[in-house]
């Protein structure tokens, strides 16, 4: 449904030439937040709730800074893509929120579409269903500007090291400064995938316990959660590698090798999501084996009772024919004798008590 959803806001786009301003995705009432940090190995100097101009005015300051962008606004994109000389493609792709992981350079500046997970609001946390949103960093000389679709805490570790003067993050560039925050990015991936990993575990001890149709609508759901994963995953491993083999001197050749670190972690992520997506796979198998085990049982004991029976519809059809002994020229001596009745119903019980001892005997339940 997200995605037909994200069709039909495309369609807003149809017929506008390339380049044209217009939000693409979910449409959020939250305002606009700017936070500008300007920072250098001696002092950080930061401003909550900083304007268009202030941020633009810090451009080409000596000190690296960093303009954080909480929400999505078509004005406040152009005036800062204005700003800082981002082209009008660029300013385009950050109001697309729709878009995968990618990469490009610009020349004076470097453009870095990610997708961030974190756990949906509105599902229980058991059920592992996490919500995806697009950041954006753009990566040009001493300024970094980062966009969140709304207010996120994924770089407050980002900026509580600027702040507290902890860490590389001050005594290096805008590149490390890049670095810190798709780091911040990639490691949310692991707290999503161990919630993730716990709702897969549950569900297999459901499946093992009680498989039903809910486990297998859960199991389904589960397997698309971590296709959508997939797909996010896949495309930012080739981001963080074109960064590590970008020739671009916006990125030094001591950052380059944190980007292989993040590039390792990318690799781990996507081991994580194929191996639950081989455990979603083989729970199907189980359901089915489970489904077919149980149908098993059933008609073992069917049949059980269906063998026992025949022999005994035997004896009773036997003795129900009533054949009159007095015409007939064969005689039926049982029909005459005064237990004749017990003796048949003693022999009837006999004879599928008999069955049962063969069944078990050859273990067949």
């Amino acid at each position: 449904m997200r995605h037909r959803r994200s069709e039909k806001k495309r369609s807003k786009k149809a017929g506008l030439p390339p380049g044209s301003l217009v939000l693409i995705g979910e449409q959020r009432h939250e305002p606009v937040r700017i936070t500008a940090l300007d920072y250098d190995e001696a002092a950080c100097s930061e401003t909550r709730g900083a304007t268009v101009d202030a941020c633009v005015a810090l451009k080409g300051t000596p000190p690296v800074t960093w303009i954080h962008v909480e929400g999505l606004d078509v004005d406040v994109v152009r005036r800062l893509g204005e700003g800082f000389g981002l082209h009008p493609l660029t300013q385009e792709d950050l109001l697309n929120t729709d878009q995968r992981p990618k990469f490009e350079d610009y020349g004076s500046y470097l453009f870095v579409v990610l997708r961030m997970f974190g756990p949906a609001a509105e599902a229980a946390p058991e059920n592992g269903d996490s919500v995806s949103e697009q950041v954006s960093l753009c990566i040009g000389d001493r300024w970094v500007l980062s966009f969140t679709e709304r207010e996120s805490p994924v770089f407050d570790g980002v900026r509580e090291r600027l702040g507290q003067g902890t860490g590389k993050v001050r005594r290096l560039g805008a590149d490390y400064l890049a670095y810190s925050l798709i780091d911040s990015v990639v490691d949310r991936y692991f707290v999503t995938l161990e919630t993730t990993g716990e709702a897969v575990e549950a569900l297999e001890e459901r499946l093992v316990m009680n498989p039903g149709p809910e486990v297998l609508r859960d199991v389904y759901h589960q397997k698309h959660n971590l296709i959508f994963l997939r797909k996010s995953v896949w495309p930012l491993r080739e981001v963080v590698s074109a960064l590590t083999r970008s020739e671009s001197p916006l990125v030094e050749e001591p950052t380059r090798l944190y980007f292989r670190d993040v590039y390792d972690h990318t690799i781990q992520v996507i081991d994580i999501i194929e191996t639950y997506r081989d455990m979603a796979s083989g729970m199907l198998d189980m359901y089915m084996s489970a489904v077919s085990n149980r149908m098993n049982e059933v008609m073992k004991v069917l049949t059980i009772i269906a063998t026992t029976f025949i022999p005994l519809t035997f004896i009773a059809g036997l003795y129900g024919m009533n054949f009159n002994t007095q015409i007939s020229p064969w005689n039926m001596p049982e029909l005459e004798q005064p237990f004749g009745y017990p003796m048949v119903l003693l022999l009837m019980v006999v004879c599928a008590l008999g069955m049962l001892y063969f069944f078990k005997r050859k273990r067949w339940f």
